[in-house]
């Protein structure tokens, strides 16, 4: 099996962003399973095109994105990516779309391919903060979730995408007061376990266990 993992480059104001720092410190082997490690751009348009790209000549089983979620406490597996970019800041090549669909031929919505609530419930057995997220925003993170799922619904169909998003690192927050953070090391822990989880429920069902939200 074989497990494409990417990460995005910093944006914004950041200059590391812990999505790729935590994939570059993975393993190439998890659970009997190839980890292709891959770093994509904060890049509306582009980081679907080097997804494709990677998508092409690996041809692997599953597709995990990583994205920083700046302010969130814990780790969160996606649930959904909805078709509509509408971006508060510009992305690294200055792009700003707003209420532009992602793919005009696309679902207005795409599910997780993941066992999204058996990752948050391994996550948590292992002593780590992790909920389901409903809302993956309108930035590049949602953009690429997005596409990864239509690809795989329309010309990958042997691959099963999904996203998470991953808080701060600590030395973000240091001009950030009382905004939360997690150690590097704790999510590469949680991403670990993540993909632990969707190799051990490879051609299982998810978890029915709670993982809503009333608001």
């Amino acid at each position: 099996m074989k497990i494409l993992v990417t990460g995005f480059d910093p944006f914004g104001t950041d200059v590391t962003n812990p999505a790729i720092e935590a994939v570059k410190r993975l393993p190439d082997t998890i659970s009997g399973a190839e980890i292709i490690k891959l770093e994509i751009p904060t890049v509306f348009g582009k980081s679907a095109a080097v997804v494709r790209e990677a998508l092409a000549e690996h041809k692997p089983e599953y597709l995990l994105c990583i994205g920083q979620a700046g302010g969130r406490f814990g780790l969160t597996p996606e649930r959904v990516a909805i078709n509509v970019d509408d971006a508060r800041i510009a992305d690294n090549d200055g792009n700003q779309p707003i209420d532009e669909a992602i793919q005009e031929t696309g679902a207005p919505a795409y599910f997780s391919q993941h066992p999204v609530k058996a990752m948050v419930t391994a996550m948590q057995k292992a002593g780590l903060p992790a909920a389901v997220s409903n809302t993956a925003g309108t930035f590049v993170c949602n953009h690429i979730m997005y596409q990864s799922l239509y690809l795989t619904h329309t010309s990958f169909p042997e691959t099963r995408a999904g996203f998470m998003h991953v808080p701060f690192l600590p030395e973000q927050v240091t001009q950030r007061p009382e905004t939360a953070s997690m150690s590097l090391d704790d999510i590469v822990r949680g991403i670990r376990v993540s993909l632990e989880t969707i190799i051990a429920f490879d051609g299982k069902e998810d978890l029915k266990v709670v993982g809503g939200e009333t608001h």
